[in-house]
């Protein structure tokens, strides 16, 4: 995704030309320079994103100083338009990789102010001009590694890691006692009518690391497609919410096209405001906390593989509300009882 000159600057990928005004930057670190190419209608966290994408220093891990602007580039919120940036001055950033600290996820800021959008709003934030164009540059700027090739004629399933498949606050010796119940055999029964990805809002580091520690990456029973992280995510403007990130199912549609669509994949969050550019294919799912006190409780995957399951067969499953999935898995069951 970047390319570096033999003097040590680098360079992303162009920015779509459909953008009229761009900006150039130029980031010191770690002895380099990096050249950054980001948009009016960017923000701050989208030049993080950009930045981490040729140093892989997670935003998080990001401090960014730049001459008369204050504390203005800390506001992950703040729209670039809004700070007076020039080509002509250097911006230096300092931050750390991931392979040179101890990273424990837990220290990462949770994310619980969720938010559930109107119908008419969500409609807005996916047709608004200036997010589609942070789609389209996203799905110039991301590749998506393929791991399993796609099958032909399968639906897809989506799915979060933290509080959905794994609760990453708590602490235990042993990462499986912080798995959700029966994570192994959702994934075996969903395999058989699905392709599967993950899709979280880490570092692809993370992703491989918990993934591979929770048994998911080589299991026999099933094949994981690909991983997606944060840098495959955007960050979108509400008028009422304002500024925040998430998940385009659009980009692994713009990718695979041949294989699939908005009829046939089906996404699994813990937060509803990852689907606002795609609503009608997002599930929010109950939050997995306290793994030790609700794991021989937790019965969310087994429901959801008969909800899963039942809806193989329809051919949109954008077309099914799936906030009502509990009570169309009851009246799946019921039917079949009366057969």
């Amino acid at each position: 995704m970047a390319s570096s000159s033999s003097s040590g600057s680098a360079a992303a990928t162009a920015i779509s030309p459909e953008t009229e005004e761009e900006l150039t930057l130029t980031v010191k670190w770690s002895g380099k320079e990096y050249t950054v190419r980001v948009c009016a209608d960017d923000s701050v966290a989208e030049l993080k994103r950009r930045i981490c994408v040729l140093t892989n220093v997670l935003p998080k891990r990001q401090k960014l100083l730049y001459p008369k602007v204050g504390n203005k580039l800390s506001d992950d919120s703040l729209l670039l338009s809004q700070i007076p940036l020039k080509s002509s001055l250097k911006m230096t950033m300092i931050g750390t990789v991931e392979d040179d600290i101890i990273v424990d996820q837990a220290e990462t800021p949770e994310i619980i102010d969720d938010f559930e959008l109107g119908k008419e709003e969500a409609v807005d934030i996916k047709d608004k001009e200036v997010n589609k164009q942070k789609l389209r540059r996203r799905i110039d700027q991301y590749k998506i590694k393929i791991r399993t090739p796609c099958r032909q004629g399968k639906k897809l399933l989506v799915l979060d890691i933290d509080y959905t498949l794994f609760d990453h606050r708590s602490t235990a010796e042993n990462p499986l006692q912080l798995m959700r119940p029966y994570l192994h055999e959702f994934l075996s029964a969903a395999y058989a009518e699905y392709d599967i990805m993950i899709w979280s809002a880490t570092s692809m580091k993370w992703v491989e690391l918990k993934m591979g520690e929770l048994g998911v990456l080589n299991n026999p029973n099933y094949k994981i497609t690909a991983l997606l992280d944060h840098l495959a995510m955007i960050t979108v403007q509400s008028d009422a919410r304002g500024i925040f990130d998430c998940k385009p199912l659009y980009l692994i549609w713009a990718h695979l096209p041949e294989f699939y669509s908005a009829k046939n994949t089906i996404m699994f969050d813990d937060l509803r405001r990852n689907f606002v550019m795609n609503p009608q294919n997002g599930l929010t799912i109950k939050p997995f906390r306290k793994a030790h006190a609700n794991r021989d409780k937790d019965q969310e995957l087994v429901k959801l593989t008969q909800y899963l399951l039942a809806i193989a067969e329809i051919d949109d499953l954008s077309s099914l509300d799936h906030s009502r999935w509990e009570s169309f898995t009851e009246d799946n069951v019921k039917r079949r009882r009366h057969a």
